[in-house]
């Protein structure tokens, strides 16, 4: 049976197989015409690697065959949800000069935590899930909700103050891992959108979705706890008393 008859994906295309899916480039006019603007920002600005690394990664994402591949199996819509959130997103503010991204910093810690949790559980929810691979809108109100809400936590985790970011880096590494386990161990498929599309890619919709909990879990997490290891190192190397000097 046609995978395209199943489950109508309103963006990145219908559910690929790994005969079709190296061919299946997303070439969406508009998405093109607003990463060629970014792109044209980024030339005016000089050598910004970090901004160029997100923008390659925002191709990846977007653009290439990874995009259809997560019409098809939820793993792949976890790892595009992962890069964008904790990569794409991190890698663009560290493009920023910090008095920007000072100017940014509009929400305190706490409730750019409670936003991105807010954003990442809602979105997999099988619900709102199954609204975003169903409608164009809700595809981009996803990403968006998503991109914006991480960007208010790794505001803070790439901010001076040690302590909101050790905050930020430690709630946000909880919540992941949280999520993370609640996919994994749900025991039964939990999105009817790749109920009928993950037998090609020699998964069953179970294991695709365990594997999708496994990769937020660890890999997903690992960005933050990453980020919260440095800043407590930091906050007790700057707690730590200087050694006396020796009398003279």
């Amino acid at each position: 049976m046609q995978t395209d008859q199943l489950n109508p994906i309103a963006y990145c295309g219908v559910p690929p197989t790994p005969a079709t899916l190296m061919g299946a480039w997303n070439l969406d006019p508009v998405l093109l015409v607003a990463l060629g603007l970014w792109a044209a920002a980024l030339y005016r600005h000089g050598k910004d690697a970090f901004g160029w690394s997100a923008w390659a990664l925002a191709v990846v994402v977007f653009v290439s065959p990874l995009c259809n591949l997560t019409s098809a199996l939820f793993s792949a819509r976890v790892v595009h949800h992962v890069l964008l959130s904790a990569v794409i997103v991190p890698l663009a503010l560290l493009g920023l000069a910090p008095a920007l991204r000072d100017r940014m910093r509009i929400v305190g810690v706490g409730a750019a935590i409670l936003l991105h949790a807010g954003a990442m559980w809602a979105w997999h929810a099988p619900g709102p899930y199954a609204w975003a691979l169903a409608t164009t809108p809700g595809y981009w109100l996803m990403q968006a909700t998503l991109a914006g809400s991480a960007a208010a936590v790794w505001l803070h985790i790439l901010s001076p103050d040690r302590g909101a970011a050790a905050v930020a880096a430690g709630g946000t590494f909880v919540q992941m891992g949280m999520l993370g386990a609640i996919i994994l161990f749900a025991g039964q498929p939990l999105y009817g959108a790749h109920l009928l599309t993950t037998e090609a890619w020699g998964l069953s919709p179970l294991a695709d979705q365990q594997f999708a909990g496994l990769l937020m879990w660890v890999v997903g997490a690992l960005p933050y706890m990453a980020a919260l290891l440095w800043q407590v190192a930091r906050l007790a190397d700057e707690a730590a008393p200087e050694p006396a000097k020796a009398p003279r």
